[in-house]
């Protein structure tokens, strides 16, 4: 009977001499602290990774579209050619070049009114004469829009740093002055003009940088800052422009007929001195 109360009681017996001994107490309370401490260090750095995937309605991004998106640099905007689809169109005159052969640049020259002149631009038509839309070769302001019966009306556009392009012998302007275009935007469309009556339907295109014409033809594909950073001093000049307004007309530009009114009576001069005589003779 006794050794069956021993081992009822001897797992009680084990316990009352563990906490009998001075170091059970401390070990419990360390070991509890412990627990207590991870669990709080647990609690807290979960709560921190939540913390991080929170946001506030302020602090997203959203769509504004009222504003407009901003602008690409202009310096890094290519040039394009005036019209669309330029494959389909021909260059019925050529840019006039200084360095270019005698034949290339007697083919660049502009007859009108009995004189010759450089062409300070490229003159695109279609090959049956049909008319097009004439669009922005690049994104800037338009600073003239003018009505001109020898130059077939001219929109002038302005892309900053003496840099300018000009669309000449056009109609039906879409666009007026002040208005801010993006490049590849109809501007008007092409028409005729008196200065080259042999194009037809066509449109004159020039790009300046500080009024000396280049030739389009250069930078086409290139970006604003290539001609910027071009040295134009050796190209056409402005003497040569066909783009300044015209203040002629008609009336007041000398005809066939005059010219030859006037060599007659040169002629006659002429005549009338060889048959005088010299009184002192």
């Amino acid at each position: 009977m006794r050794e069956e109360e021993n081992k009822r009681t001897s797992p009680k017996s084990k316990v009352k001499s563990f906490f009998k001994k001075r170091w059970a107490f401390p070990a419990i309370y360390i070991a509890s602290a412990a627990i207590i401490l991870t669990g709080v260090l647990w609690y807290q750095n979960s709560a921190s990774e939540t913390d991080k995937y929170k946001y506030d309605n302020a602090d997203m991004p959203t769509k504004q579209t009222d504003e407009p998106a901003e602008p690409v640099a202009k310096e890094f905007e290519n040039f394009a050619w005036p019209v669309i689809e330029e494959d389909s169109f021909i260059t019925q005159k050529e840019f006039y070049d200084n360095t270019a052969s005698k034949e290339k640049q007697a083919e660049s020259l502009v007859f009108y009114n009995n004189q010759y002149q450089p062409n300070t631009g490229i003159d695109l038509k279609r090959e049956d004469d049909s008319e097009f839309e004439v669009v922005a070769a690049l994104s800037g302001t338009v600073t003239k829009v003018a009505e001109d019966s020898l130059l077939g009306n001219t929109i002038e556009i302005d892309h900053e740093n003496g840099i300018k392009t000009y669309y000449q012998s056009v109609k039906d302007f879409q666009v007026e002055v002040g208005d801010e275009v993006k490049k590849g935007q109809p501007l008007a469309t092409a028409g005729k003009s008196k200065l080259n009556q042999d194009a037809s339907v066509h449109v004159h295109f020039e790009v300046r940088k500080d009024n000396v014409a280049v030739n389009p033809i250069d930078y086409f594909g290139k970006p604003l800052s290539a001609l910027q950073s071009d040295d134009t001093s050796g190209a056409t000049s402005e003497a040569g422009s066909e783009v300044e307004e015209s203040s002629t007309s008609e009336e007041e530009m000398p005809t066939d007929n005059s010219l030859e009114n006037g060599s007659n009576s040169n002629q006659d001069e002429d005549a009338e001195g060889s048959t005088s005589t010299d009184p002192n003779a």
